[in-house]
């Protein structure tokens, strides 16, 4: 993807004026290696309405936010436009939101896709929307971890508008909580993690501020790579 120069920001209400494109997939979903680390998930999640973004990546932090994108060609498209979960980093012409095909396409008026794909690049205004997701938050134990050795993990329909700031893991023979490293995108690792069941807190920024969130025993003491566990807990 090429790097570009962004536009200043300007606003209508509660809205964002900026500029979107899309990017080409065999089967118009998402790519499972975006780089939030979301592997599979960000392919198809929100029935494959996904974006990477810019400046909305916040070095990750952004990841799983979700956006109503509109675009501001009146007979192409809908006054609705689309719903799109952030799943990957990605800088355009001048655009905030790279969309996947499928989300580019909903954004047109019946039959108009082709003629808005024709386009390539076209004016939006955008808002950051609350997720809703019928699960709890699930905590997926990433393929790069090795039991005993290393654990990365990454969180699961984030609902609300939240981000996750920090994430510590709780050290029972040190009676103390460790910091976990944001490793990349929302993908956090922590070298030599505790025996058994482990408990995880992590901060989360949102419509109630910053607060901590606990999930006891969240991942159990025979963890397996690539399983998601549910944390018990939902963001707000």
């Amino acid at each position: 993807m090429a790097v570009a120069l962004l536009p200043a920001i300007t606003y209508s209400q509660d809205y964002t004026y900026s500029r979107a494109t899309y990017y080409g997939s065999p089967d118009c979903l998402g790519t499972p290696t975006g780089a939030c680390g979301y592997g599979q998930y960000g392919r198809t999640v929100n029935d494959a309405n996904v974006a990477g973004v810019s400046r909305l990546y916040k070095n990750g932090s952004g990841c799983g936010g979700c956006y109503q994108v509109r675009c501001k060609a009146p007979k192409l498209c809908t006054d609705d436009g689309v719903n799109v979960v952030v799943t990957d980093y990605g800088e355009g012409d001048k655009t905030d939101f790279i969309l996947s095909t499928r989300a580019y396409a909903r954004m047109a008026r019946p039959y108009m896709a082709l003629e808005l794909f024709a386009y390539g690049v076209v004016d939006i205004e955008f808002r950051r929307i609350p997720c809703r997701y019928p699960y709890n938050l699930l905590v997926k134990v990433h393929e790069n971890s090795k039991f005993g050795v290393y654990l990365a993990i990454t969180f699961l329909y984030q609902a609300g508008q939240s981000e996750i700031l920090a994430v510590q893991v709780w050290q029972e023979d040190c009676k103390e909580w460790r910091d976990m490293r944001r490793a990349f995108g929302a993908v956090w690792d922590l070298p030599n993690p505790p025996k058994g069941d482990i408990t995880l807190r992590f901060q989360a920024r949102g419509s109630a501020g910053i607060t901590w969130v606990l999930a006891g025993d969240v991942i159990p003491s025979d963890w397996k790579v690539g399983v998601a566990y549910d944390s018990g807990v939902q963001l707000v």
